[in-house]
């Protein structure tokens, strides 16, 4: 085993230490985790400081944030965790205010940044390639597979109608408050000119104009056309009937000499003049 563990970090691509993991005791290969420390500018990534994160690479999908967590506390205390789709600028991230809404479900192998509190973490977890292979489910710490992950997954995206309502109303309270805020600060700032002299005027009333786009503009159009065309009661007196009919039947004696006409010019067009 020491030999494959060998042979796989002399594989790794350059700057990158392999370091080999196995799902379970039971599993015979072992997967590789590509890690490496963060190296950024300073002050460049707030989330992921220089010297202390160590990058990841290859995270196979079973194994998540407490499992790294788990894997690397034994090189320091391990502050944070970050699981991302692919790598890139490491801002700071808001904690997600929902439960139920703007989830994302990471899928297929991932990268992870584990920010350790000391940077002789970073070190350490270097020279975890070493050692044998790292198990990431245990007997104390199971990972769950198969039908109880689903059956977990499951139970997890029912949801609680109490608990929904109430994340609605508390969001729905700060949107009233918010808009409450927007309103007294356009009204505190009406009638009083910008810095080039300008002031903008706003229409008020029960329903206040709102921007129109080109699409809405043709749907009012088309809701006109119809209002009008609902008011007009087509053919529905005799006088009606009388001038449709007599319009159709001009229509037809204007073409017909207007046939007549074409007809005699094919005819003069054909005529055979020698000289």
């Amino acid at each position: 085993m020491a030999a494959a563990t060998e042979r796989v970090a002399g594989a790794a691509p350059a700057g990158y230490t392999a370091l080999a993991v196995k799902f379970g005791e039971r599993q015979r290969s072992p997967h590789c985790l590509l890690v490496k420390e963060h190296q950024v500018r300073e002050g460049a990534d707030t989330a992921h400081p220089p010297r202390r994160t160590l990058f990841v690479l290859n995270v196979p999908p079973y194994c998540g944030p407490d499992s790294l967590s788990r894997l690397f506390s034994r090189c320091g205390h391990v502050q944070s965790v970050d699981i991302c789709d692919k790598p890139g600028p490491g801002e700071k991230k808001e904690k997600p205010t929902s439960k139920f809404f703007n989830r994302k479900t990471i899928t297929g192998f991932q990268v992870a940044y584990v920010v350790f509190r000391k940077p002789a973490g970073v070190q350490a977890a270097k020279a975890l390639s070493q050692e044998g292979p790292l198990l990431i489910s245990t007997e104390t710490h199971p990972v769950k597979t198969g039908i109880s992950k689903w059956i977990a997954s499951y139970e997890a995206s029912v949801v609680d109608p109490k608990e929904l309502k109430a994340e609605v109303d508390a969001y729905m309270q700060d949107y009233d408050k918010k808009m409450a805020e927007e309103e007294a600060k356009a009204a505190k700032e009406e009638g009083v000119p910008d810095e080039e002299g300008w002031v903008k005027v706003t229409r008020k009333g029960r329903k206040p104009g709102l921007p129109r786009t080109e699409a809405a503009n043709l749907r009012v159009l088309e809701k006109e056309k119809q209002k009008r065309a609902r008011k007009e009661l087509l053919n529905f007196y005799a006088w009606q009937h009388r001038e449709t009919k007599r319009e159709h039947i001009a229509q037809l004696r204007k073409k017909f000499e207007e046939d007549k006409q074409r007809i005699a010019l094919m005819r003069a067009q054909r005529k055979f003049r020698p000289y």
